[in-house]
């Protein structure tokens, strides 16, 4: 998977899949634009530090402002955008009659907004080019739900249909939009779980183990490929066969 002179965004890079995401797609030779709310620095130093050209950028992508200049900046710098991975995401977990407003809308906000506005602020570049590969973070819980996570579930589930909406209108002109949907991956979230609950989702995943965020890198590098050309409005569930 030679990504050689493509030029990637990817949102939530500070740490996680996004930075996975963003090495690996590094390794395959792109120039990688990593954005974070924290900043993601340390993740573009990595990346120059493998011989490959990155910047880091901070920016809110539930704000069309900040998106908007995240784009121009990253065309003002190479020129083109090739590559979006819409990654950025956050949990407010709560029960459906303690869930406040305030968690409900931020959650959508990080979680979809955010894929609607980075995706269309990217489209246009991507258009004149007539070359494009956008890869949407979903997730298992937006596929089969999760009692405490409406808000999320919610959120991931509206990636998927945002994902394959998309796709339709933009495939004649070479571009691919597809979605991935990690099952359990060894990130933060998991990890604040405690061992007892850690062991009780193994037992969910039959392959046995939480998987790692280089599983769902992968996953991101081959859609970002010429050679996933005739793959557009899927989603990819990397979940050791949850579903």
């Amino acid at each position: 998977m030679d990504l050689t002179s493509r030029v990637a965004i990817i949102t939530g890079a500070a740490r996680g899949i996004g930075q996975a995401v963003a090495l690996r797609l590094a390794q395959a030779g792109a120039c990688v634009v990593v954005t974070d709310i924290d900043g993601s620095e340390p993740v573009a130093e990595e990346i120059r530090a493998m011989d490959r050209n990155s910047l880091a950028l901070t920016a809110n992508v539930s704000s069309a402002g900040e998106v908007s200049r995240l784009v121009e900046t990253t065309l003002d710098a190479y020129g083109r955008v090739d590559i979006l991975v819409n990654n950025a995401g956050i949990t407010r977990d709560q029960i459906l009659l303690r869930m406040s407003d305030e968690d409900w809308d931020r959650v959508i906000n990080v979680n979809l907004k955010s894929v609607f506005l980075c995706t269309r602020a990217a489209m246009r570049p991507m258009l004149k080019q007539r070359w494009g590969r956008v890869i949407n973070l979903a997730s298992v819980v937006g596929v089969i739900g999760n009692a405490g996570q409406a808000n999320y579930a919610a959120s991931k589930a509206g990636i998927i249909g945002f994902t394959r909406s998309i796709a339709k209108e933009v495939a004649s002109r070479g571009i691919t939009v597809n979605a991935i949907a990690p099952g359990f991956i060894d990130t933060g979230m998991t990890r604040q779980l405690t061992e007892s609950q850690k062991q009780e989702l193994k037992q969910q995943i039959p392959s046995g183990y939480i998987g790692s965020p280089q599983d769902v890198a992968e996953a991101a590098a081959f859609l970002a490929s010429e050679e996933a050309r005739y793959i557009t409005g899927q989603v990819l569930n990397v979940n050791g066969g949850m579903i």
